[in-house]
């Protein structure tokens, strides 16, 4: 127990230090997007790329990037006014808006439902989803897999409430994985194939006819109101780095390996799993993402109904 206690008050030390350093940033500076980014996606490569600070500086405007290690502590930081713009899976703005962050989605990506799997030791025991239930399943709480691993039960049949979720970071939850103290994780790339790579971990299922998971882009309200043209801005460089990044893909694993740790070879095959195409908000998007939201409360894994129609930025607006 005081284990966990001594990472959970260094989880929320990190957290802190994180929304800390990017709020900083701001000071002293009247014209600055400052942006929340992962160690892997679109927005690192545009990061890398040196492009959008010179189309910016010619609007008067200075980039100030900040990494975050997932989705939800890169939403807490839009949240309390730490960034203005970032991007992150399915789940982790379903808490946000929950949670009353002032959150506008504006751009998403296609689907990439083999970019994220539930996966076991390669000697397990296990063949299927169903077999799950009773087991300690580790995942990063609100994150994507956490909707991955909701639907995959339903569609075998078990309850969510038979399982043991064990929530832990990425990094936390690999080592729990390697050690057998849980039986199954749920992850996304390129930590899956990662894993992959290195254990010989099995697939029990990934997102394949299960659920869509997309990228979505967002900005803070108050940014968004104020800076329309910037947001379109930012988007539009995005769009350059994803047109090339779907054309080399392994030009970009290159590029990206160093930075995230990992072999070109895995980086790679991330790469492939990944989707291309950032576009404008849907009606059918936006109703797929509800589906994700009223799963959750109907879990009571939020504790109100929200409507995403509500922050979502439809094209021209």
């Amino acid at each position: 127990m005081r284990r966990i206690i001594q990472r959970l008050i260094a989880a929320i030390v990190l957290s802190i230090g994180i929304v800390a350093a990017a709020v900083g940033t701001s000071y002293g500076q009247d014209k600055v997007v400052r942006i929340g980014y992962q160690k892997y996606g679109k927005l690192v490569l545009l990061k890398s790329k040196g492009t959008l600070e010179p189309k910016l500086a010619a609007d008067g405007y200075k980039v100030v990037w900040t990494e975050f290690p997932s989705g939800p502590p890169l939403l807490e930081a839009l949240n309390v006014g730490a960034i203005d713009f970032g991007n992150t899976g399915e789940a982790p703005p379903i808490f946000a808006q929950a949670a009353g962050a002032p959150i506008q989605y504006v751009a998403y990506e296609p689907p990439a439902p083999k970019g994220e799997a539930i996966l076991v030791p390669k000697d397990s025991p296990l063949k299927s989803v169903a077999d799950l239930r009773g087991k300690k399943v580790a995942l990063n709480k609100g994150s994507n897999v956490h909707y991955l691993l909701v639907k995959a039960l339903e569609k075998a049949g078990v309850k969510y409430s038979e399982i043991e979720p064990v929530f832990l970071a990425p990094a936390d939850a690999r080592a729990a994985f390697e050690r057998g103290a849980v039986d199954a994780w749920v992850i996304w790339d390129p930590f899956q194939a990662a894993a992959e790579a290195a254990t010989g971990a099995r697939t029990l299922a990934d997102g394949t006819d299960t659920v869509a998971n997309y990228q979505f882009y967002f900005s803070s309200k108050k940014f968004l109101d104020a800076n329309p043209k910037i947001v379109d801005a930012v988007l539009t460089e995005l769009s350059s780095v994803d047109d090339w990044a779907k054309g080399d893909i392994h030009a970009v694993a290159e590029q990206l390996a160093p930075a995230i740790g990992l072999s070109v070879p895995v980086v790679e095959v991330a790469l492939k799993r990944q989707s291309y195409g950032i576009k404008p908000l849907t009606d059918a998007v936006i109703a797929d993402q509800q589906q994700v939201a009223d799963a959750f409360f109907a879990l009571n894994l939020i504790p109100k109904f929200i409507k995403i129609s509500d922050v979502a930025r439809r094209p021209g607006t």
